[in-house]
């Protein structure tokens, strides 16, 4: 009977710790998503540099005002969260809560936590690392940022380019 209740207690056990581990980051309607940094200056100007560094681009707000969208532009489904982690690599995530999965409910990067909060469910996300949900409604569900690619290649044109 012991031996029963050890088998059973090490499958569960590890099941718990499978379903832990994987996050859902397909929340977020598909959107298309172009940003494109055409120069160095154009990255230097707008893209992130260092580490912990982030900006926030939305094409239909004018985010940031100056940007030189164009028409092939596009920032997904709530706009882009471009960062640069602790290494100073890039990573982009969509803008929008996966929890709340609006448009216009965005996540907010906190530069005293180094996290993203949402301002409607108060979820916070490790955007500095892979977007996964660190606390709140999107911890329990297992809600991730969705990711976007970004390429960086300062040999060619255009200099980086977000994409999904």
């Amino acid at each position: 009977m012991i031996r029963v209740r050890i088998i059973i207690a090490a499958v569960l056990a590890g099941i718990a710790a499978i379903s832990c581990q994987s996050v859902d980051d397909t929340r977020i309607p598909p959107a298309q998503v172009s940003i494109s940094f055409t120069t160095v200056g154009d990255w230097n100007v707008y893209g992130v540099a260092g580490a912990l560094s982030a900006r926030r681009f939305i094409k239909s707000d004018r985010v940031p005002a100056d940007f030189p969208y164009s028409d092939m532009s596009a920032t997904g489904f709530g706009g882009v969260l471009l960062v640069s982690d602790f290494d100073g690599v890039c990573k982009a995530y969509d803008l929008s809560c996966p929890v709340e999965r609006k448009r216009d409910v965005r996540i907010a990067v906190s530069s005293e936590l180094n996290v993203g909060e949402c301002p409607v469910c108060h979820s916070t996300y490790d955007v500095f690392r892979l977007g996964s949900p660190l606390s709140g409604e999107a911890a329990e569900r297992g809600y991730a940022l969705t990711r976007y690619r970004v390429s960086v290649n300062p040999t060619s044109t255009p200099y980086a380019l977000i994409s999904n």
